[in-house]
């Protein structure tokens, strides 16, 4: 089922599908719901998978800024919505910042998150640099060159030739990505705080995947923030770059089946 609600001013677009346990699908940037079709395919034989358009993509609407904790926010709207009380949540790199945010204000609603090739640190000068770049080719309405250079890079430089396809079919969807959207939503990432306390605090368990590959995330980045706490399990894809879920689907649907059912059984012991 393909709904929308409507969330200050604006709309948010989502898809539900299946039955059983509930987990939420968060995409990255430049990315919609859609991205996580073949892999929602799957998981929702066995589960209810809930997948949302961020603020800024997809079918959804755009604010000025798309702040993490708005996002979280818009998340949470659809979740009562559909009168869900507690989740898990997977969140994939932008999406995984939205996670964290939503662990940190509503962290009674979950139980457990995981990220996909995402990270708990705020922008450092040079990547806030880097996203102010980006905001002026949009406002040059040079987007495309995003599309061209970023998409290709967020699979391993050895997987490119490969998901070929599948590259293009992500850049055709971020061409339909508002100027607004990528901009308000290049401000809410530069604007968003540090959220390793969330890792470190969690009284959830996490699950962590990073790729051997990331062209993004270098490993001993990722390995640095899964140390924060014993809650924390990491996932390493050998074969994958900073799209796990697309380079190793299979490794990543078994990971992610045990996780929820796990979640889900420890609050059935509760």
């Amino acid at each position: 089922m393909i709904g929308k609600i409507e969330f200050n001013n604006t709309i948010v677009n989502f898809k539900d599908e299946g039955k059983g346990n509930v987990f939420v699908l968060l995409h990255g940037y430049l990315e919609t719901l859609d991205v996580w079709t073949d892999f929602s395919k799957i998981l929702s034989k066995t589960f209810r998978v809930i997948s949302i358009d961020l603020l800024g993509h997809g079918q959804s609407g755009t604010l000025n800024t798309n702040t993490m904790d708005l996002m979280a926010d818009a998340v949470d709207a659809v979740l009562i919505h559909l009168n869900i009380d507690k989740c898990v949540m997977f969140g994939h790199s932008l999406g995984g910042y939205v996670t964290l945010s939503f662990a940190d204000n509503y962290t009674h609603k979950l139980l457990g998150f995981s990220l996909f090739h995402s990270s708990a640190y705020s922008d450092t000068d040079k990547k806030i640099n880097d996203k102010e770049r980006e905001i002026t080719l949009v406002k040059q309405g040079k987007k495309h060159l995003l599309f061209n250079v970023n998409i290709p890079k967020t699979f391993a430089n050895d997987n490119q030739i490969k998901f070929n396809a599948v590259i293009e079919r992500i850049k055709e969807k971020a061409h339909l990505t508002s100027d607004e959207g990528i901009i308000a939503t290049l401000k809410g990432m530069m604007q968003r705080p540090d959220r390793t306390n969330v890792l470190r605090n969690t009284k959830v368990p996490v699950l962590y995947f990073i790729g051997a590959k990331d062209n993004f995330i270098p490993v001993p980045v990722a390995l640095k923030q899964a140390e924060l706490s014993n809650k924390i399990k990491v996932v390493i894809l050998q074969n994958s770059g900073h799209m796990g879920f697309i380079e190793e689907k299979g490794k990543s649907v078994h990971e992610v089946s045990d996780f929820v059912n796990d979640c889900c059984g420890i609050q059935e012991a509760i």
